[in-house]
């Protein structure tokens, strides 16, 4: 009897437990899917005329009904309509959504061109989202890119030379070669590809596992999301 009574006192305990997790499981986001990694790091929102701007930066970390953002200073006050936005997701088609912290749709934009979006139809008014890079007319194509490339540590101490080929490594990527004595988490990645993606630079392993990089300044890129291990990749 007095197992039982404990056997039922545990179950209950594990099932208060639960429930008081339930809303923070509830609130993870699923594994970032190839369009949300895509979309990691910073983007200009514009209005049709471009006289009104914000720079919106978006993070991999979970933030309520969906993953977090952080909006420029001049945001509230060039779209004022945006104030209640707390989070952005991907929804159906990819398209990009940003709610409240209830998750009610505030603006959803549709993927137009590669790298450009346009709000979709029942807008209060037209949008457009493109990368920083972009907006700035320095978004790099790949004849810019090839060449010798070594990552780095936010300290600036080199950890492995690489070379960014113009031979096609298949129908969407070029070539990557690492030179000798990389460090263990170049060759535990084992990056064998590349290509430019929305402005960003993408790295392939031999697993076709993925790293994403976004110019910081001229010749040098910063890992995005940075992780534990921040990483750089500079030109040489």
């Amino acid at each position: 009897m007095r197992l039982l009574r404990l056997a039922v006192a545990l179950f209950v305990i594990g099932l208060c437990h639960a429930a008081g997790s339930g809303e923070a499981w509830a609130q993870t986001p699923s594994p970032p899917s190839d369009a949300v990694k895509s979309m990691l790091g910073g983007w200009e929102l514009s209005n049709a005329d471009r006289d009104r701007t914000c720079v919106i930066t978006f993070k991999l970390d979970p933030s309520g009904p969906g993953r977090a953002l952080e909006f420029d200073k001049g945001c509230p006050t060039a779209f004022p309509n945006l104030k209640d936005v707390a989070a952005w997701a991907i929804g159906k088609d990819d398209a990009l959504r940003l709610i409240d912290p209830k998750g009610k749709l505030i603006l959803e934009l549709n993927e137009v061109e590669n790298g450009l979006f346009e709000s979709a139809r029942g807008s209060d008014a037209l949008y457009f989202l493109q990368t920083v890079a972009a907006a700035e007319g320095r978004e790099q194509t790949p004849d810019v890119m090839f060449g010798t490339w070594s990552f780095a540590r936010p300290n600036g101490k080199l950890i492995c030379q690489i070379t960014l080929m113009n031979t096609a490594a298949d129908t969407d990527s070029f070539a990557l070669q690492t030179a000798a004595g990389c460090d263990a988490l170049i060759t535990a990645f084992a990056p064998r590809r590349w290509r430019m993606d929305r402005g960003q630079l993408v790295m392939l392993s031999t697993r076709s596992d993925i790293w994403r990089f976004e110019e910081s300044e001229p010749n040098t890129w910063r890992r995005i999301p940075e992780g534990r291990q921040p990483l750089l990749l500079m030109r040489q």
